[in-house]
Order: C-alpha cells, then structure tokens, then sequence
C-alpha cells in the first residue's frame, strides 16, 4: 500500500475504502478507456466558425506547454481536427500549482 494512500484512509470514511485506489497519483496517470463520445463530431454544412475573444497568455507561455506535454502523455488530450476553437484558462489551485479550465 502507497504511503499516500495510508494518508487517504484517514482522511475518507471506512465505506469508500474500496475506492482508494482510484484517486491515487498513478491511477490519475493511466489513460483513459475509449468511450462512445470519444469520436468525432462532424460540422453540419454552413455552420459559421466564431471566434472567441483572444487573452494574452504570453506571460504563462512555459506553463501551457509543460501542461500540454503533460496531458498528451497521459492520453488525456490529443490534436484535434475541429476548426473550431474555444479559450482556456488557468485558475489557481491552494497547493500553488494552475488548473487549466
């Protein structure tokens, strides 16, 4: 048993132990099982692209990258066909590090 996981069991109630292992760091890293909504969703014809409004993120510039690399390689996010785009953002979390949303 992982010593983050001793942690978690006296943090949780007795009944969800069994579950432990599912929000543990290396359970977080596996990749994801396809699903049904994993496919791709077609463009009906004459649909108008919008553009969203354009943030400057040049000063998070290293931290998008880091997250991007971070995310492909846990099979969490992979390139997409769409041309449509849609803003992000990062919003601080308390232990310091951004959750991008």
């Amino acid at each position: 048993m992982a010593k983050s996981e001793v942690k978690a069991k006296k943090l949780v109630l007795e009944r969800l132990h069994k579950w432990i292992q599912v929000f543990g760091k290396k359970a977080s890293e596996r990749i994801p099982t396809k699903k049904l909504w994993n496919y791709v969703i077609d463009i009906r014809k004459g649909f108008m692209l919008r553009k969203g409004k354009v943030y400057p993120l040049s000063s998070l510039r290293e931290e998008i990258y880091e997250f991007i690399i971070e995310q492909l390689r846990k099979g969490y996010i992979r390139s997409s066909k769409s041309p449509q785009i849609a803003p992000v953002f990062f919003v601080g979390k308390k232990d310091g590090k951004k959750k991008m949303v």
